[in-house]
């Protein structure tokens, strides 16, 4: 009786977490005149499409004209391209990162993370001006480097694999040295697979972190054609006030998401578990 309680708790739970969702689909195949008049869909005119009786209430205007109008294909590979790229980075320099960490002893290590740790205490909008004029200085402003190189290595990053690096036997990787394994491989071929969860998580975690930035991004570009999907649908937004193009921004909004569920739903069982195996840890 519990766990029905428990499932159906749960279930309204999403059905309501879901509502926002359906209402911006809902909302991109409506007319600019439709749009305000129904929460979701006007319900008697689509049963009168559904009966022959009227024509049809819904529209794929927004979409065509999105594509038309915007250069939304570009702003989409913008993001995929500097999301994925800053992802693999992140991940792959963390990940070493937290395997030396957790298994190498060397000196000043605690000196390294204590200092790693108070980095983590400044906020990001701080760093602004001085991140600026050092890409500035460097040529790397209106470049995709400005984006990648300082978003490369996160500290919060290195010590989530550093944690979870922790449970990999040191038994193991003294026999692989045994065997002649180099260090590269101890970490890529021994330590990886082991925390195959925890980088299923984080690998989610920093797609949606570079998928959704928008503060960095829109100070360093300034050519339309390098910005990212954040920065064209504010864009968009801005636009939409004046003109009550809102139903093409719906659109844009809604294509904005079908990466990022397309990842989560191939990433959700190490995502799961990486959570969970971080939740006993602790």
């Amino acid at each position: 009786m519990k766990r029905l309680i428990l499932h159906t708790a749960l279930l309204i739970a999403a059905a309501i977490s879901l509502i926002p969702f359906l209402w911006l689909a809902c909302a991109s195949v409506k007319t600019s005149e439709k749009l305000f008049e129904h929460p979701f869909l006007p319900w008697a005119e689509i049963g009168h499409w559904i009966t022959g009786h009227g024509p049809c209430p819904l529209t794929s205007d927004n979409y065509i004209q999105l594509f038309a109008r915007e250069p939304f294909l570009r702003w989409m590979w913008n993001s995929l391209f500097l999301s994925a790229t800053q992802t693999v980075l992140t991940v792959v320099l963390g990940s070493m990162g937290g395997f030396a960490l957790a298994k190498y002893s060397f000196p000043g290590k605690r000196l390294i993370m204590g200092l790693m740790v108070l980095t983590m205490l400044l906020p990001s909008q701080v760093l602004l001006p001085s991140t600026y004029e050092l890409m500035y200085r460097l040529g790397w402003v209106n470049s995709y480097l400005a984006i990648l190189v300082p978003a490369a290595v996160s500290v919060f990053g290195i010590f989530l694999f550093r944690q979870a690096m922790t449970s990999v036997p040191d038994e193991l990787l003294l026999a692989a040295r045994v065997d002649g394994c180099s260090e590269l491989r101890l970490w890529w071929d021994i330590a990886m697979p082991v925390v195959r969860p925890m980088t299923g998580a984080y690998t989610l975690m920093s797609f949606l972190a570079g998928w959704n930035s928008y503060l960095w991004p829109q100070v360093v570009l300034q050519d339309e054609g390098k910005f990212t999907l954040p920065l064209g649908l504010a864009n968009m937004a801005g636009m939409a006030t004046y003109q009550g193009n809102y139903g093409i921004l719906m659109a844009g909004t809604l294509l904005s998401l079908l990466p990022v569920i397309a990842l989560f739903f191939w990433l959700q069982n190490d995502f799961v578990a990486g959570l969970t195996e971080g939740a006993l840890k602790g």
